[in-house]
């Protein structure tokens, strides 16, 4: 079959609900890479102006440029995979093309390399493999699940699996006996928060929704999962997705809301393949799309893939990027639940807090509130990898100590060594070391010692890590990832990379460490978004936990 025409491409995606990015992927996909040419030809049908559609193509990652483009490896020089051969990976591939790219979101199965639209692990680049989303460990703690609670079931990917695992009595019964108003109250009381990060309770955030002037309103899945650490989304659309599409129509029937997108990472080519196949077949069984179940509900949903930025998996830069814009935060107030997509209320979720609806709607808030300990509500899936016996993907109750978590389900470290820390939040809530690590997995435990649980990712490092070079790759990361609106972010994560790698003129520890307590509070105090101030925890936690290894690599950089 010859390949399409640039006219063909333009004119099959330019009615579509937020082209930019399908339009861009299909000459991408086309051509291996994005010409001048198939950049004018997008120009012309959105009426973007080539200037401005050129700064935010090269603003993504993975948009390649000139051959050999998408076929050359890209190889994951995270900070996990780092620490398990990913930089020697990328140096044997170099010769092939390859180029680096920041954590792929595979920590439980390195090293990831993405050639094309496949992702191959391994540690030799003659023997790569490809191999399908490892399932969550096996429940070590017995507890009981939510989110994970039938996963592990045969067939639960498919609609019919789905279905005879209990996939879909949440709908049939908010669509059968609740009002809209009914399901909200639902999630309200449930105390469900958003698992993304920020921990927003869901139900007043649909309420939002529901209540705001402005049609027609819109669901956002969240499924950038781009905090390095963080892979448990991926492994809830690869072997959950209809619980992903089911928590999004019942979203969109609270709500109110006729349309909706699931935001994909770049790095997850095959996750696209499976949401859109259970897309087709909710909409072929009657539970997507017009007339949902007989209701006269109607509910449309698509996948966006991005392209590859961090920053992408803040909604603000979300909802520009899906609306063809360039990908900035946006200033807030006015909040996506006024002013979302396409200036309408939006409410947008991530892949956890969506997957964990239906079990909800189906069992109770009183059923969900009691899977956590003591006084917190429900549970967290934890993404956990480093140096750690058994890595993977790990649902939690809030409130479970976190030693039992290192010690008595992952294993504990590696034979002969001790956990020296681990980082929360990804990378975002920086270190927690020493005594800190008998805290317990909630929020109200884990924030006076200076960090937050935020997505759930947890990277071990044992005690023959260096903290400084871990702390360096972390921030790093940061200053790759700055999208560069705000110069306190844009300088001071480049400022503190160049500080932790020695690359500066020599200082005293003294005037080293005023600068760079002075360069995290600035950051803190004014950057544009979680970005710029979550990155200074690193450095803060480095300096509590670390000073003598701080003080020494000051010496040596003298």
């Amino acid at each position: 079959m010859p390949s399409p025409t640039n006219d063909e491409i333009t004119a099959k995606w330019k009615n579509e609900p937020a082209p930019l990015l399908p339009m861009l992927h299909a000459f991408h996909n086309r051509d291996g890479f994005l010409s001048e040419d198939s950049i004018r030809s997008v120009s012309d049908a959105l009426k973007i102006p080539i200037a401005e559609l050129w700064g935010t193509v090269t603003f993504y990652h993975h948009f390649s440029r000139e051959a050999p483009g998408k076929s050359a490896p890209r190889v994951c020089t995270g900070n996990v995979c780092c620490l398990n051969g990913g930089r020697e990976l990328y140096e044997s591939m170099k010769a092939e093309g390859a180029t680096e790219m920041p954590c792929a979101g595979r920590c439980d199965d390195m090293v990831p390399v993405i050639i094309d639209d496949k992702a191959w692990v391994g540690l030799e680049k003659d023997s790569l493999e490809h191999r399908a989303t490892p399932l969550p460990v096996e429940n070590p703690g017995n507890i009981e699940e939510c989110v994970f609670s039938q996963i592990r079931e045969p067939g639960r990917a498919t609609l019919e699996g789905y279905r005879n695992t209990g996939g879909y009595s949440g709908l049939e019964k908010a669509i059968r006996e609740s009002t809209p108003e009914q399901v909200v109250q639902i999630i309200t009381d449930s105390k469900l928060a958003g698992r993304g990060g920020a921990g927003f309770p869901t139900g007043i955030k649909w309420k939002a929704v529901a209540e705001a002037p402005g049609d027609p309103k819109c669901i956002v899945c969240n499924a950038d999962e781009g905090e390095p650490g963080c892979f448990k989304d991926r492994t809830l659309m690869d072997h959950d997705p209809f619980a992903v599409i089911e928590g999004m129509t019942l979203a969109a029937f609270a709500t109110g809301a006729p349309l909706g997108f699931i935001y994909l990472r770049y790095e997850y080519p095959e996750t696209e393949a499976i949401l859109e196949n259970a897309i087709a077949d909710a909409i072929a069984g009657g539970l997507l799309g017009e007339n949902i179940l007989g209701s006269g509900f109607t509910f449309h949903l698509y996948v966006r893939r991005g392209a590859g930025a961090y920053i992408c998996g803040e909604e603000g830069s979300l909802l520009n990027s899906l609306e063809g814009k360039h990908p900035f935060p946006r200033n807030k107030p006015p909040f996506p639940v006024t002013h979302g997509f396409n200036d309408k209320p939006t409410a947008v979720n991530n892949v956890e807090t969506l997957a964990s609806v239906p079990h909800i709607v189906a069992k109770g808030a009183d059923w969900y509130q009691s899977l956590g300990l003591g006084d917190h509500a429900g549970t967290k899936v934890i993404s956990l990898s480093g140096d750690v016996q058994r890595p993977g993907n790990y649902e939690v109750p809030f409130g479970l100590p976190l030693q039992t978590l290192l010690h008595e389900w992952a294993g504990g470290p590696r034979e002969g060594r001790t956990i020296q820390a681990v980082t929360m939040a990804g990378l975002s809530g920086g270190f927690l070391a020493g005594k800190d690590l008998e805290v317990t997995l909630d929020d109200p435990c884990i924030r006076p010692r200076g960090s937050f649980l935020g997505a759930g990712g947890i990277m071990v490092f044992d005690d023959s890590r260096d903290m400084v070079a871990a702390a360096h790759d972390a921030m790093a990361f940061f200053a790759h990832e700055s999208c560069g609106k705000c110069f306190p972010c844009r300088i001071g994560t480049q400022r503190i990379t160049e500080r932790l790698n020695g690359s500066t003129p020599p200082l005293g520890y003294p005037e080293w460490l005023a600068e760079i307590e002075d360069i995290g509070s600035t950051m803190k105090s004014t950057s544009a978004c979680g970005l710029g101030m979550a990155a200074p925890h690193v450095t803060e936690s480095l300096l509590r936990y670390f000073p003598e290894q701080v003080e020494a690599h000051v010496a040596g950089a003298k």
